[in-house]
């Protein structure tokens, strides 16, 4: 990676923010960054940030004198490895699509014959726009990668798709692209399931749980780092597929299990979904209506056991692990749930802690046979790379 060089423009919206830890991840790693600073992200962050970070000049202006004589757009288009746009704002998006070169960015991206990589983010209703369709199509046909966006709360106060992904979501697709770090997990296929499941009472009730599904599309992610061919099975979230990973999505405990099975054989299995145990027996047709008396009771079965499934079928994968959300005696019940499941690891996860469920950190145990590896509290990012390094170990 130390021979690698990104180009990195930053266009305007309060995301713009995200890439000064994307520009840190990448110098961590390695990674040569060059950035071009909009006028419009100059709004959000400084020239003096994005130039400390990445230990280099930060470019901003189309005519330049100094600049021109210096790198010139055209060499300053070429020298690079990968072009990021993160943010890539509705804008930045439009002039990519129709060719238009009236800034440096925009003349940077007409000229560039490298590879390009997205990052969109803006509002819902921009992100949703027929235009912004348009030329999202057109740019995926002129081969532009992209990653996000995210859906979720934003800066406006609206709800929805056109958060910009996180900046170490980003770094993995840029890895990725780049074709870069160690890949130990090359040829092994894995399996993960994220997410809650959700279990109808009728039209528009459910039984379904806290789950964000943020831990296991962040363990899909880290396994495909590595090399792994991943399908990921997920349940109802916000988030977007990680680049390079396959999603399968379902509602229900059957229909994960059913996607599960089909996605075998696989060499790994990370059972991270929060399953629902039980389900409504019937459900309804029509939408329960409140009576003047009490409800009638909502007579349960049990779910299909995902995790012991995997664990005892006859295709089972070479490594199964799942995962103990537990709010008391966390590694006493993880240790008692290795046993009757059959599986190889539990990662017992303490969701007591403030902001586990749905939060961007982890507290969690790794359990096995061998004995109890207790983790600090860290973010779900750095846990899913961490597990995803220790599932390589064992294919070593």
């Amino acid at each position: 990676m130390s021979e690698k060089r990104i180009l990195l423009i930053v266009g305007g919206g309060i995301a713009a923010y995200k890439s000064l830890e994307l520009t840190r991840m990448l110098r961590k790693a390695g990674v040569a960054v060059r950035p071009i600073l909009t006028r419009a992200g100059a709004a959000f962050v400084t020239p003096l940030s994005l130039a400390a970070l990445a230990e280099d000049k930060v470019y901003s202006e189309l005519f330049s004198l100094t600049d021109e004589a210096e790198m010139g757009h055209i060499e300053l288009s070429r020298s690079a490895d990968l072009v990021v746009v993160a943010p890539a704002t509705a804008d930045l998006m439009a002039k990519a699509a129709q060719g238009l070169a009236n800034d440096l960015a925009s003349t940077t991206l007409l000229a560039t014959d490298k590879p390009v990589l997205m990052a969109p983010a803006m509002n819902v209703r921009m992100w949703e726009h027929a235009a912004t369709r348009r030329n999202l199509a057109t740019l995926t046909a002129d081969g532009v990668a992209f990653v996000g966006p995210d859906e979720g709360a934003m800066a406006c106060g609206e709800y929805g798709p056109g958060r910009m992904a996180e900046p170490a979501a980003i770094f993995e697709a840029i890895m990725a692209a780049l074709g870069g770090g160690a890949r130990p997990l090359a040829g092994k296929r894995a399996l993960v399931t994220a997410g809650p499941t959700a279990e109808p009472i009728d039209p528009v009730r459910m039984l379904t749980n806290r789950s964000s599904g943020k831990q296991g599309y962040a363990i899909a992610r880290a396994l495909a780092a590595l090399g792994a061919e991943v399908t990921l099975v997920s349940g109802p979230t916000a988030l977007s597929a990680p680049a390079g990973v396959t999603r399968v999505d379902v509602e229900s405990a059957r229909e994960m299990l059913a996607a599960c099975e089909a996605a075998l054989p696989a060499d790994i299995a990370v059972c991270v979904a929060a399953v629902a145990d039980w389900r409504p027996a019937d459900t309804s047709g029509k939408k329960l209506k409140k009576g003047s008396g009490a409800p009638e009771p909502i007579a349960l079965v049990e779910n299909p056991d995902i995790l012991a499934t995997l664990s005892r079928g006859a295709r089972r994968p070479r490594l199964v692990v799942g995962f103990a959300a537990e709010t008391n005696d966390l590694e006493a019940h993880a240790k008692a749930k290795l046993g009757k499941k059959g599986c190889d690891w539990i990662v017992a996860n303490d969701v007591s802690v403030e902001g586990a469920m749905g939060g961007d950190d982890n507290t969690v145990a790794l359990v096995s046979a061998g004995g109890i590896e207790r983790w600090d509290r860290m973010a779900k990012d750095a846990v899913a790379r961490r597990l995803a390094d220790r599932i390589a170990q064992e294919f070593a």
